[in-house]
């Protein structure tokens, strides 16, 4: 994925109200939109670095994107819409070793009457539904973590995702660790028991885990290498 403009860096001020965060750009202030509805644990710090994208829309009232938190020398992306925009240019490139015979990418692919899910991918052989889950949290260094926060929505994907499973659908959940520091992954329990109990259950019932972190450059962000996922 890269990034349309090129991005601007200052310093973190305070986030509020989930989606304000206030930064520093060289004397003077402004509010950008923080499009992280998560705890964003760990990253909050006053005086981190950070990296904003301006948008070319007139009628937007923020001008400017949060993209990008520095932590300990480490950047971190935090906007949970550029995840799936990873992935897809993943997809379409074979860089995803499990999914490496792929003929047709549908993004937001409905599924029953409420739901959602990122990616229907098909080919002659098979069909599978891929969630996306943006990750950011490092607790213990070299170990990545999710959820940051008790995730409803999240718990919600995977009973939908086991009932695709019934009706003959491969089943996958990508965890997009958005930082290059850790090497092993593993859910968060002490966050969030209920979703790590449902994500042990959906294992034993044909759901697959993918993990994989991401590289940075000045020009954007894209799916870097498989990332050992720890089930407990």
């Amino acid at each position: 994925m890269n990034f349309k403009n090129k991005l601007i860096s200052g310093h973190l001020i305070k986030r509020y109200k989930r989606f304000f965060v206030d930064i520093k750009l060289n004397n003077h202030i402004i509010t950008a939109h923080c499009p992280n509805t998560g705890s964003m644990y760990g990253l909050l710090t006053e005086g981190n670095k950070v990296w904003i994208s301006k948008s070319d829309n007139p009628n937007r009232k923020l001008k400017y994107t949060l993209e990008i938190i520095e932590v300990n020398k480490t950047k971190v992306g935090v906007n949970t819409h550029s995840a799936n925009k990873i992935v897809l240019h993943a997809l379409q490139n074979d860089l995803i070793k499990e999914l490496d015979d792929i003929e047709n990418v549908e993004p937001e692919k409905r599924f029953g009457i409420n739901t959602r899910f990122d990616f229907l991918i098909t080919s002659k052989k098979k069909k599978a539904f891929i969630e996306v889950k943006n990750v950011t949290l490092s607790r213990t260094r070299g170990l990545a973590e999710f959820p940051d926060a008790v995730t409803d929505r999240g718990l919600k994907h995977i009973n939908e995702l086991t009932k695709a499973s019934k009706k003959n659908y491969n089943i996958f959940i990508l965890y997009l660790i958005q930082r290059d520091d850790c090497k092993s992954f593993k859910i968060a329990k002490d966050i969030d028991p209920k979703y790590s109990q449902a994500i042990s259950k959906a294992v034993r019932n044909k759901l697959k885990i993918l993990c994989y972190d991401c590289k940075f450059s000045s020009k954007g962000i894209k799916l870097n290498k498989q990332i050992n996922y720890k089930l407990k």
